[in-house]
């Protein structure tokens, strides 16, 4: 599918699971037709539980329900779960899943690493936030700070075929054809300056969409540009333009993990700081929390909410959707959230001096940073099969979504694992 831009959209900021999760549940209760969800990460707890009893009621009353989750991120499903939504009628699909060798998960690469949800062809969710309780401010210290876009207007019918390509043929021939006409979800007089697209990066013919429209943004940039990032490491091409935009006087501030759920990001990320702060960019650290959004904001004209995170991983292997937007209002509206992240949960990285040993930290930093930067490289080289859908089977253990009996851990999608854990939330 060939992105192109479109205009006449709405479009609402979503913040964290306390504003996504109402708004996704809601737009489940009023399907009338069609439902699509993809997600890398569905967990059975509160969470996951609530998205499980709306999902079968929506497919009791008559919707198409179809729910595609990654084989790694969801692999701790358990057979009941799978089977309560199998007996409503929900078509659930697991992108490649694996076993484990030794007791270690080993399929990590190449992941189905989007967030998306598709109602009735008028309605789309896009961002970074998973089905998972740890997105909610209860969960405690390890809580996510994360966005996700709710759009509705021209921009959903690309997203409804991009879902709809992704299952292709096992998808019933009255869904599969043209995309519900969009009536209610259009402004009377769509604004001209207002445009969105819809992008995605595979390993096929889309190598490095998501990265192109970053650098195109940052490289045109005359007055600021703000990313926050969760997983911050991305290639040297996109480095150069956020230090040529440094140095040209376009304020250029980063918002990294500095509270990080996996340790190694934030080592990675701190062997960019000193090339980039050399060059004036200003990096944040936010420590309230675990950051995992994926959103930026350039000169309050252009923004973009997504999946994609800007390390190896999501840059040139897992596969990827983000929706770009050339809105004022909402750039705008987004970027004064982003200040209020910087304002009152970040800390300033002050720039270090030159240790005495330089030399030696030079070395060592250029040498990490060039191994890291070509493991996508490599990674690709690696034998490897085509990723596929796997459909699971009914295994007879179905119970309600409520029921507090004992589940087997053995999970329903093709892998044996323990309970959820954080370790592998992107």
């Amino acid at each position: 599918m060939k992105p192109r831009w479109v205009e006449g959209h709405r479009v609402r900021l979503l913040e964290n699971g306390e504003a996504y999760f109402p708004r996704v549940f809601e737009a489940i209760d009023e399907a009338r037709r069609e439902l699509f969800i993809e997600t890398f990460i569905l967990f059975e707890d509160k969470v996951g539980n609530e998205l499980h009893a709306r999902l079968i009621a929506a497919a009791r009353r008559g919707v198409v329900v179809n729910l595609l989750v990654d084989g790694y991120g969801s692999a701790d499903l358990t057979p009941p779960f799978i089977d309560a939504l199998l007996a409503a009628g929900v078509q659930v699909r697991s992108f490649d899943p694996g076993q484990r060798v030794f007791g270690q998960r080993i399929n990590l690469l190449r992941r189905m690493h989007r967030k998306l949800v598709v109602i009735d062809g008028e309605r789309a969710f896009v961002g970074g936030i998973n089905f998972s309780a740890d997105h909610l401010g209860d969960f405690g210290p390890m809580a996510k700070q994360d966005y996700a876009v709710e759009l509705e207007g021209a921009i959903v019918e690309q997203i409804r075929s991009f879902v709809v390509s992704v299952i292709d043929k096992q998808v019933p021939p009255a869904q599969a054809g043209a995309a519900v006409p969009i009536t209610q979800a259009l402004p009377a007089t769509p604004d001209k300056g207002r445009r969105a697209l819809f992008v995605t990066r595979d390993n096929h013919r889309h190598h490095n969409r998501i990265e192109r429209h970053y650098r195109l943004a940052i490289r045109n940039a005359k007055h600021r540009v703000v990313i926050a990032n969760a997983y911050f490491f991305p290639g040297y091409r996109l480095l150069r333009q956020l230090s040529r935009a440094a140095k040209r006087g376009v304020q250029v501030q980063l918002i990294l993990q500095g509270e990080p759920d996996m340790p190694i990001v934030k080592t990675a990320a701190t062997l960019l700081y000193e090339h980039l702060q050399r060059d004036g960019v200003q990096v944040h650290e936010y420590c309230k929390r675990p950051l995992h959004g994926k959103v930026a904001v350039v000169d309050d004209e252009w923004a973009t909410v997504g999946s994609s995170n800007l390390d190896p991983l999501s840059l040139s292997l897992n596969l990827e959707a983000n929706v770009i937007l050339r809105d004022p209002e909402f750039a705008s509206h987004l970027r004064q959230r982003l200040d209020h992240l910087i304002e009152h949960d970040c800390k300033l990285v002050a720039v270090q001096p030159k240790p005495k040993w330089e030399w030696w930290r030079q070395l060592r930093t250029t040498l990490l940073f060039h191994v890291l930067r070509r493991f996508p490289g490599w990674a690709r080289q690696l034998p490897t099969h085509a990723p596929r859908l796997v459909l699971p089977e009914v295994s007879g253990q179905a119970q309600s979504p409520q029921d507090d009996g004992e589940r087997t851990p053995q999970s329903a999608l093709g892998a044996d694992f323990g309970p959820p854990g954080g370790a592998h939330a992107r």
